[in-house]
């Protein structure tokens, strides 16, 4: 299923003309614009255009996109069929702003999200549009779970990432992160993630034993908020047996269970929905990114019905009623979530990917690389400090886009448009490759965990 890239074979060859010298035109970003910018100083070019699975810059030099707007373009840039959709609807003057009245664009997506994605899945929720970011999605839920339980306590986990509003960081693991709040970050504890060295070992039945004991010093919670891979936290995945552990201990305790569905939903994970491999069903899901389908900023709380307790206004923001994105998110449903064969595509994919970074791994035992992930969202661990993020580096100059995570900044995130071709795809692992090759292999001692 195409995306609308750019042919496979157009790889431009130019190189910067001094090494690591950024574009003539990104002084006026330099003096303007805050400190706080960050993927700027990793790909410092000027961007001009998109198109597919690719982005050009002003030298008209083409690169593969491996981060995928930080995955809000799962469908690819300027997907030709969303992109007539959203002109169409503008040349006939089409509402673009509506705060939450009812609008028309409104009303056919919601009845494609029903049709198309929670009746075929035997879901029932109520969908709230909050403000447009994913951490507005999370402040939400966190905010509905503390009302319909009355309790104050919010579990989450190792290397979770969730937002950088306060309440969104108060569950959120990062260190950095946390102390750029300035404040306290209360009424969250953090439990050990599915595999986590801090868990020695079963880390849901220290929970579960923490949870029952009057004495453990843990409150009863209102909710326990997991990402089924935590993406900015190292492409960590849980495993299907933890997560169905996890959904009957929140049951057991009385809890709600949020999962952030932001990075790895629509698509994603290889399925619409990451949890759908688990058989689970969430009390409250939190959606955005791709699920305005063209880069639009949207965001959705999905709310069990019988815990759609707010009162009107309770939770508001200017931007939730942001009409394009109705309309582009209406337009992807139609063109891939009419059956299964969007994420049977997406899932060959992934098996394609996995087996090229497990190829890669392989031939450097030096590097003691490691691969994990599920669906199009895949992580090389390269232990050595610094390598990773010297890898993405090197990848970058010879044209391809990509990020690194973990709480070391350890793991290549592969994370391309799921309509990215095969072509497209063995290009940027093959770049992968080739960067590896160039940067200089640490010492055995580099290792991180090596004495």
């Amino acid at each position: 299923m195409s995306g609308g890239g750019v042919a496979a074979g157009a790889v431009a060859t130019r190189r910067p003309s001094g090494k690591d010298a950024p574009a003539a035109g990104t002084a006026t970003f330099e003096r303007l614009e805050s400190e706080v910018r960050i993927y700027c100083r990793s790909f410092p070019v000027v961007f001009v255009a998109a198109r597919g699975y690719r982005l050009i810059d002003e030298t008209g030099r083409e690169y593969v996109d491996f981060v995928s707007g930080a995955g809000s373009l799962n469908y690819g840039h300027n997907h030709p069929l969303i992109k007539r959709r959203l002109i169409e609807y503008l040349e006939r003057d089409g509402v673009t702003h509506s705060l939450d009245m009812y609008t028309a664009a409104k009303r056919e997506f919601l009845e494609r999200f029903e049709e198309l994605i929670l009746r075929p899945r035997g879901l029932q929720y109520k969908v709230q549009f909050t403000g447009p970011t994913g951490a507005n999605a999370v402040e939400a839920a966190l905010k509905l779970a503390r009302k319909v339980k009355r309790r104050t306590e919010v579990i989450h986990f190792t290397n979770s990432y969730h937002g950088l509003s306060l309440g969104a960081l108060a569950v959120t693991g990062s260190r950095s992160k946390r102390l750029a709040a300035g404040v306290p970050l209360a009424h969250a504890t953090v439990v050990p993630f599915d595999g986590h060295p801090a868990g020695r070992g079963d880390s849901l039945a220290q929970l579960a034993a923490l949870l029952d004991d009057p004495s453990s010093g843990l409150d009863q919670p209102a909710a326990v908020i997991v990402e089924t891979v935590q993406a900015e936290g190292g492409v960590n995945v849980a495993s299907r047996d933890w997560l169905r552990r996890l959904a009957a201990l929140v049951r057991a305790a009385d809890a709600l269970l949020i999962v952030d569905d932001i990075q790895l939903g629509c698509g994603r994970s290889g399925r619409f929905f990451s949890f759908e491999e688990a058989g689970l069903e969430p009390d409250l899901v939190c959606l955005s990114k791709s699920i305005g389908a063209f880069g639009m900023p949207m965001a959705l709380l999905l709310i069990k019905p019988e815990l759609d307790a707010w009162r009107p206004g309770e939770h508001t923001g200017t931007f939730r009623g942001n009409n394009l994105a109705f309309v582009a998110a209406t337009a992807a449903l139609e063109l891939y979530w009419r059956d299964d064969g969007f994420c049977r595509e997406v899932q060959r994919k992934s098996k394609l990917a996995m087996r090229r970074l497990q190829e890669i791994a392989a031939a450097r035992p030096g590097l003691g690389a490691a691969v994990r992930g599920r669906g199009l969202i895949l992580g090389l661990q390269l232990p050595a400090p610094g390598m990773a993020t010297a890898v993405a580096r090197a990848a970058f100059a010879r044209g391809l886009v990509i990020e690194t995570a973990g709480p070391r900044d350890e793991v290549l995130k592969v994370m391309p448009p799921l309509t990215i071709d095969e072509d497209g795809l063995r290009h940027g692992l093959d770049t992968i490759a080739a960067a590896l090759d160039e940067v200089p292999a640490p010492a055995p001692a580099e290792v991180i965990g090596e004495s």
